[in-house]
C-alpha cells in the first residue's frame, strides 16, 4: 500500500506504459541515483517502456544501465545558455534561474528546452523525476509543452533541515523552488514517512504528498555480495573492520565518524574504511593525521560494487545529520552487517524499527557513537533476522506501488 493515499483498487495496466525517468545525470553519492536505476530495471521487469533522461549522461552508473533502456542525453553545457535557446520562456521558467544567479546556477536547470522538446515529441504517459531542481524542471516542462504529460516528482531528503545545514544560497534557494513548483505536480512521493511529514509542513497537505520507500534490495546485492574481494583487511585474523559508505560531505558527517572512531580504537584495535569520494577528502585526511588513525583507515574512493565490504565488515556506520532515508542501511542489512546510526532526520529509525533492527545514537556525539561502536562489535549477530528486514525494501515491492500510483495518474489524466 502506497503510505499517505486513500486506498482504491487500482485498475490493472491495460497495456505497456511508456515511462520516463527523468534526473539530471547518473553522477552522485549513489542514494537517488541508484534507487531510480533499480526502479527503471524494476519497471521493464513488468513489461513497461523507459526512457531514462539524463541532463547530462555522466556517471557511476551507466554501465549497468539495461541496454532495454532507452538512455536520452539532453547534453546540457551551461544553464542559462540553454534556458536562453527556449523561445517563449515563462515568467515561472526564469523565477527560478533568477533565484541561483548569485551564486553558479545548477547545470541542470538548463535542460528545460531540451525535456520540453522531448516531451512535446515523445509523449510519455508519465514522467518520474528525483530531486529538487530536477523535479522543478520536470514540472515546468510539462507545463511549457503543453500536452499535460503527468509528473510524479520523488523527493530523496529532509529539506528543511538541509536548507538549515546548508551555506550555499543555491541550497537555500531550494524551498522557493518547491514552494513554487511542486504543488503543480500530479504526485510527491518521499521516500519515507519523516520526509513525507517535513514536506507537509513546507506546503501544507494537499492530498498530493504520498510515500514510497526506496526500491533497494534485489537479488543483484546477494549476488554482488558474495564475489570475491581483494583486500588485506579481510584476509585471515585482521582486526574488525568498521565501515561507512557515502559522499564526502557535510552532510554525512565523517568528521563525526573520524573522531567516535578514533575514541573506540584506545580501546580496541579496530579499522575504518570509507567507500565515497567528495570535496571534503583532504579535510578528513587532515583530521584522521591529527587524530592519528591513518594507520588504520582506508578511503579507496568509490566502489562499483560496496556490497563485498558490506558482506565481510563487522559493522556498518551511518554518521548523518539528515537523511531521506539511507539506502546504505537497508544495502547493509541485505548483506547481513550490523548497523550503528545516527538517529537523524529522517530515515534510519523507520529502517531500523526504532532500534530493532540496529543500534541508533544521537547526532553528533562521538562519545555515544564510539560507544555504540564497541558495544555492537561485541555483540553477537543474527545475520537473518537483518536480511529478513531488508526484505521490506525490496525492488518488486517499491516498483509495484509506482506502477499502482501511475495507474491513478493515467486514470485522472483527460
Amino acid at each position: 500500500m502506497i503510505t499517505g493515499l486513500p486506498e482504491i483498487e487500482p485498475a490493472a495496466p491495460s497495456r505497456s506504459r511508456k515511462i520516463a525517468i527523468f534526473m539530471r545525470s547518473m553522477q552522485g553519492s549513489g542514494g537517488a541515483e541508484r534507487a531510480m536505476l533499480n526502479l527503471a530495471h524494476g519497471f521493464l521487469d513488468k513489461g513497461q517502456r523507459v526512457d531514462l533522461i539524463m541532463a547530462r549522461k555522466t556517471g557511476h552508473f551507466l554501465d549497468e544501465i539495461s541496454p532495454a533502456v532507452r538512455v536520452v542525453d539532453l547534453k546540457v553545457r551551461s544553464a542559462l545558455e540553454s534556458l536562453k535557446s527556449l523561445p517563449g520562456l515563462g515568467r515561472d521558467a526564469w523565477f527560478w534561474a533568477r533565484m541561483v544567479l548569485a551564486t553558479k546556477p545548477h547545470f541542470v536547470l538548463g535542460a528545460l528546452p531540451g525535456l520540453t522538446r522531448y516531451l512535446q515529441d515523445e509523449k510519455p504517459d508519465v514522467v518520474i523525476s528525483a530531486m529538487d531542481y530536477p523535479n522543478a524542471v520536470a514540472i515546468a516542462a510539462s507545463a511549457l509543452a503543453g500536452n499535460a504529460i503527468p509528473v510524479i516528482a520523488t523527493v530523496h531528503n529532509t529539506l528543511s533541515v538541509e536548507v538549515a545545514n546548508a551555506k550555499r544560497s543555491r541550497i537555500r534557494a531550494q524551498l522557493d523552488v518547491v514552494r513554487r513548483f511542486y504543488p503543480h505536480a500530479d504526485y510527491l512521493v518521499s521516500v519515507s514517512r519523516g520526509v513525507a511529514v517535513d514536506l507537509t509542513k513546507i506546503l501544507g497537505d494537499d492530498g498530493k504528498i504520498c510515500t514510497i520507500y526506496n526500491p533497494v534490495v534485489s537479488a543483484d546485492i546477494e549476488i554482488k555480495a558474495a564475489q570475491p574481494l581483494h583486500h588485506p583487511w579481510f584476509s585471515g585474523e585482521e582486526p574488525p573492520v568498521v565501515l561507512a559508505v557515502g559522499g564526502f560531505k557535510p552532510q554525512k558527517d565523517f568528521f563525526t565518524l573520524f573522531r567516535a572512531f578514533a575514541i573506540a580504537r584506545k580501546k580496541r584495535h579496530l579499522r575504518l574504511l570509507v567507500l565515497g569520494e567528495g570535496k571534503l577528502r583532504g579535510a578528513l585526511t587532515a583530521l584522521a593525521a591529527d587524530l592519528g588513525i591513518t594507520g588504520d583507515l582506508d578511503m579507496p574512493g568509490f566502489v562499483d560494487n560496496p556490497y563485498q565490504y558490506m558482506a565481510r565488515a563487522s559493522l556498518m556506520v551511518v554518521s548523518s545529520i539528515f537523511e531521506g532515508l539511507s539506502m546504505v542501511l537497508i544495502e547493509a542489512l541485505a548483506c547481513g552487517c550490523p548497523v550503528v546510526s545516527t538517529d537523524c532526520p529522517n530515515g534510519p529509525a523507520e529502517i531500523l524499527d526504532q532500534g530493532r533492527f540496529g543500534t541508533l545514537v544521537p547526532v553528533n556525539d562521538e562519545e555515544k557513537l564510539a560507544a555504540a561502536i564497541l558495544l555492537s562489535i561485541d555483540s553477537a549477530c543474527d545475520k537473518g533476522r537483518l536480511i529478513n528486514r531488508a526484505h521490506d525494501f525490496t525492488v518488486e515491492q517499491a516498483t509495484r506501488q509506482y506502477l499502482e500510483l501511475i495507474e491513478r495518474v493515467c486514470q485522472k489524466k483527460p
